[in-house]
């Protein structure tokens, strides 16, 4: 077969900032395009003000964006679809009215019709004390803030007759395979599924009856398969893609960052973008067991092939260094002065790396834990000789990395066989110091260089299920 008529494998991926969309070829892997869009999509909550929300319609709008920035020709070969995104959220649609289809001049397309807007897994309406009133869950998981059946249960709670408005619900992601797909029932991957509370990933299936019992209109909930299924076919061209492509079932953005980077069943992959995260896989075999337990650091996600991850999620990354720049930026500006946050971000970085040593110690954990929630950040052994910004700078990075070495030691990883470490996670590639403290805290080999992309993770998951 020509090359230029070799079928292709499209991977997407819906994330917390951007989207993402990846060509691959079906039979090699290689990468022949890629695309990303800021989606821009953050939103203010009209019903509670801790509510993190997102516009759904500007979510598709960067999609369609993205993949339109592709070539034609190529799209055209696409015979496969996997889609991955941000976990734990959920956005509500009414069946038969998702979404319209209509044509532009780069093919057809759909645009949001009846949904609410995405509410994500930064949001913090669900308070301690109104997680602690909720019926335990049947499964190894516990259920945080964010989490789509809490944001469920709050809405029952709250806001009725908002529930009532819609008879579907899933992730980002799932919403999109739905509307692709034309599914009258909304279908979940299990890895999506658990990021939600109340699935029990031993059994397969949701806890019906308890949720069913404490009033939640169980018939929201999609049906559930496995990740690596086909959810189904488009019926639609879309984008000058093909009617007829297979689509899998939306899968974890976690879990397919981590397919597309861990090679050996022996490395460790940590992640640092908006958050940050460390993992392993586990032994072929393993089940999780017992109930939740809401103050472990370490919880076990479903991966692929009935194998778990052994995961520290922590909810500081990225976004307390993006904190500490908007923080110095508002100083500058209050001061009479404007400094673009880029500039800001790298004489950060520079005065760090001059600053090798330094006693300040600084607790990052702005945003709290999801095992310790009204965790706040903390700055001790505070000196005149260390207020620069060097060394504040240098502090805070390793108190990110120091941060997730207290959830998930590396004397646990030594314990498991991990023999190497794979850093990915964009605020990792752009920042020296940080990379200097990982080696510094994990004393293992420390390998670089690969992103974790999830969007091609979620391309080679369709690519190798044939």
């Amino acid at each position: 077969m020509d090359a230029g008529t070799l079928p292709l494998v499209l991977g997407i991926d819906l994330g917390t900032t951007s989207v993402k969309a990846v060509l691959l070829e079906l039979d090699s892997g290689d990468v022949l395009s890629s695309s990303c869009k800021d989606t821009h999509a953050q939103t203010t909550s009209n019903i509670c003000p801790e509510g993190n929300e997102q516009d759904v319609q500007k979510i598709v709008a960067a999609l369609t964006e993205c993949l339109t920035a592709l070539s034609g020709e190529l799209l055209q070969r696409v015979t496969s679809i996997g889609i991955s995104g941000q976990m734990h959220g959920v956005v509500f649609w009414k069946i038969n009215q998702g979404c319209k289809w209509t044509r532009t001049g780069t093919g057809g397309v759909f645009q949001p019709d009846v949904v609410s807007n995405l509410v994500t897994w930064q949001d913090g309406r669900c308070s301690k004390e109104f997680l602690n009133s909720l019926p335990q869950p049947q499964s190894h998981l516990s259920t945080a803030t964010g989490f789509g059946c809490a944001t469920i249960y709050w809405y029952l709670k709250n806001r009725p007759d908002f529930l009532k408005q819609y008879d579907a619900a899933g992730t980002i992601h799932d919403y999109v395979v739905a509307m692709l797909c034309g599914l009258q029932t909304p279908l979940m991957s299990s890895q999506n599924a658990a990021s939600w509370g109340y699935f029990n990933t031993v059994t397969k299936s949701w806890n019906h009856d308890i949720l069913r019992e404490s009033g939640v209109p169980v018939s929201l909930l999609p049906d559930t398969g496995e990740p690596g299924e086909v959810a189904g076919r488009t019926l639609h061209e879309w984008c000058g893609i093909p009617k007829g492509a297979e689509v899998g079932l939306a899968l974890g953005d976690f879990q397919c960052s981590v397919y597309s980077s861990m090679t050996e069943n022996t490395d460790a992959v940590l992640n640092v973008s908006t958050s940050a995260q460390l993992t392993f896989s586990l032994p072929l075999g393993f089940k999780p067991t017992g109930s939740p337990d809401p103050q472990a650091a370490v919880a076990y996600f479903p991966y692929f092939n009935d194998r778990y991850l052994a995961v520290a999620a922590s909810l500081n990354g990225g976004n307390v260094l993006a904190e500490f720049v908007q923080m110095l930026s508002r100083w500058t500006t209050e001061l009479g002065f404007e400094v673009p946050d880029s500039t800001i971000y790298a004489q950060m970085i520079q005065a760090a790396l001059s600053h090798d040593i330094t006693k300040l110690t600084i607790n990052p954990t702005i945003f709290g834990e999801r095992h310790i929630p009204e965790l706040l950040g903390s700055v001790s052994n505070i000196s005149v000789s260390e207020l620069s910004l060097g060394h504040v700078s240098r502090s805070l990075c390793r108190g990110i990395v120091q941060n997730l070495h207290s959830m998930l030691p590396y004397e646990r990883l030594k314990d498991a066989g991990i023999t190497r470490i794979i850093g990915s996670g964009s605020a990792l590639f752009r920042n020296e110091v940080l990379r200097q403290e990982v080696e510094r805290v994990f004393p293992l080999p420390v390998v670089y260089g690969k992103d974790a992309d999830s969007a091609f993770g979620a391309a080679l998951v369709m690519m190798h299920r044939r």
